[in-house]
C-alpha cells in the first residue's frame, strides 16, 4: 500500500520579515509598561463623518488618531525622548510618527512602516492623504523600504546589533524609524480586542477593536462606540505618573474631538 504524501508548496521567507525579526528581538530588551484603555469615540466619529460631508479632501480615522497623538506628544515631549551615549535625554520638537501600512509585495501582502514627518505641524487632511498615497503606491518607493535595503542585506545576527546601536543614537533613530509608533493592525473589525506589541519606540500606541458599550450619559442610557487602545511606554525614560497624565490627556483629545486643523 502506498503511503499518502503531504501536499504543500515552498516559497522563500521574505527578506523584509527576516529584518523585522531582528528588530523585534532587539526591542524585547526594552523595559516596557503597558496601559489598556477603552476610549469613547462616538462623538469623534460623528464629527469626522460630518467633516467628510461638508468639506473636500480625504480624511481617515487612522489619520485622526495620528493627528491627536502628535498633538498630545507635542505638549509633553518626554513621551518621545531618547537617551544618547552620554546619558543625555534628547527631546525632539518634531513628532515623527511611524505607522504600519499593508502593501503588495511579490503577490503577497506585507506590512511596512510609514513615517509621518512633523505630524504635529500637519493638518488632518495632510496626514490622511500621506497615508493613502503610501498605501496605494509601490512598496519599492516607500521611504522606510528604501532605507532598509542595506539593513536587509546584512546577515541576520547583525540586525539586532544594528537596532541596538540605533537605539543609542536618537538622531539616527528619528531619521530611520521616527520618534513615536502608532500601529493599526488590529483596528479593523468589531469587538473588544487589544494588542500587546513588542514595542520599538519610547511611546508605542496599538489600535485594537471597536466595541459598542451601553453607558449612562446625561441621565440616559446610550449605546456608544469605544476604541480599544494599548499604550506602551519605555519605563527607562517615562515613569508611571507622567505616563498616566499623558494617557488622560490623549483620552481627552481623542474622545472630545477638539477643534481640528482640517
Amino acid at each position: 500500500m502506498s503511503k499518502n504524501k503531504e501536499k504543500y508548496t515552498k516559497e522563500p521567507f521574505p527578506k523584509i520579515r527576516r529584518a523585522t525579526i531582528g528588530v523585534l528581538r532587539a526591542a524585547k530588551r526594552k523595559n516596557m509598561i503597558h496601559s489598556f484603555l477603552e476610549l469613547d469615540i462616538s462623538d469623534a466619529r460623528k464629527t469626522l463623518r460630518r467633516i467628510k460631508r461638508e468639506r473636500e479632501g480625504y480624511i481617515s480615522f487612522l489619520g485622526y488618531i495620528i493627528y491627536c497623538v502628535s498633538r498630545a506628544v507635542d505638549e509633553n515631549k518626554i513621551m518621545h525622548a531618547y537617551k544618547n551615549t552620554k546619558n543625555q535625554l534628547i527631546l525632539f520638537n518634531d513628532v515623527d510618527v511611524s505607522t504600519t501600512i499593508e502593501r503588495q509585495l511579490n503577490n503577497r501582502k506585507e506590512v511596512i512602516a510609514k513615517i509621518i514627518r512633523g505630524a504635529n505641524y500637519k493638518s488632518l487632511t495632510e496626514i490622511s492623504m500621506e497615508i493613502e498615497r503610501e498605501r496605494s503606491g509601490k512598496i519599492s518607493d516607500a521611504e522606510v523600504f528604501r532605507s532598509m535595503k542595506l539593513f536587509i542585506s546584512l546577515p541576520g545576527f547583525l540586525h539586532q546589533i544594528v537596532f541596538a546601536i540605533l537605539d543609542k543614537f536618537p538622531l539616527l533613530m528619528k531619521k530611520r524609524a521616527g520618534t513615536v509608533m502608532v500601529t493599526s493592525v488590529n483596528m479593523v473589525g468589531k469587538g473588544a480586542a487589544w494588542g500587546l506589541p513588542i514595542a520599538t519606540h519610547t511611546l508605542n500606541i496599538t489600535l485594537g477593536g471597536i466595541v459598542e458599550r451601553i453607558i449612562e450619559k446625561n441621565g440616559r442610557f446610550e449605546k456608544r462606540e469605544h476604541l480599544c487602545l494599548t499604550l506602551s511606554f519605555d519605563h527607562d525614560i517615562i515613569d508611571g505618573a507622567p505616563a498616566a497624565r499623558f494617557v488622560r490627556k490623549l483620552k481627552s483629545i481623542i474622545s472630545a474631538c477638539e477643534p481640528v486643523n482640517i
